[in-house]
């Protein structure tokens, strides 16, 4: 029983920790004040922004809700294309230009002008918590640029914990233990085997879950061995 409690303990702290989340994603208001050829106009949308790893780094995607501005005369298909920057902030700083295609549909005149998803790649430069809010949106269409800044200072819609390519610190990197962490096991019994278990199986968390079931194998066939 003591055992059995032990390695149980083990595997519940690794899955704790393996659910750890990095990241945090928030839809947020966006209060947008547009220059546009025909005067200054404004629409409030909400935006959100996810990322999902991609490589070395991630792939950003920004969303709108609602639309923004309009058009005095209907912009055919293919006739929009919009772009936006993202601020950085946080570990990391500087902008990230996302762009999407154009309008696939037709948008009557007078109608506020639907974003599509804009996306792009981002490469942490350090590594930390990195926050990603709203930046500039830019529509240009017939020969005709708009730029909506937002105006009302708005939070991050996403928080990221990044680790920098061949960086350490934050995103949940690892620094203790080193190679030889096999070879100091104890084996003087099944409780001792236990603890060096769960031990060990913190250095290796970054490898997911079956990095968990590995563990819990091993542990059967060290219990298989006695």
């Amino acid at each position: 029983m003591p055992y059995r409690k032990r390695t149980a303990a083990a595997l519940a702290g690794a899955a704790v920790l393996l659910a750890a989340p990095a990241a945090r994603a928030d839809v947020v208001d966006v209060d947008y004040s547009c220059k546009t050829p025909i005067g200054d106009k404004s629409a409030v949308s909400p935006i959100d922004i996810k990322g999902v790893e991609n490589g070395d780094g991630y792939k950003i995607t920004m969303s709108w809700q609602k639309g923004v501005s309009s058009s005095p005369v209907e912009l055919g298909k293919g006739a929009m294309t919009p772009s936006a920057t993202i601020e950085l902030g946080g570990a990391d700083s500087g902008t990230l230009t996302v762009t999407g295609p154009a309008n696939q549909e037709a948008i009557p005149a007078e109608t506020p002008i639907k974003i599509s998803d804009l996306s792009g790649t981002y490469t942490p430069k350090k590594s930390g918590k990195v926050t990603f809010t709203a930046g500039v949106l830019t529509i240009k269409a017939l020969g005709t640029t708009t730029t909506c800044t937002p105006a009302n200072d708005p939070g991050p819609s996403l928080t990221l914990d990044v680790t920098a390519a061949g960086g350490s610190g934050g995103g949940g990197s690892s620094t203790g233990g080193g190679g030889g962490g096999e070879e100091q096991l104890p084996q003087t019994g099944p409780e001792d085997s236990a603890i060096a278990l769960a031990t060990f199986g913190g250095t290796v968390l970054l490898v997911g879950a079956a990095g968990t079931l590995w563990l819990t194998r091993r542990g059967q066939r060290v219990r298989a061995n006695r």
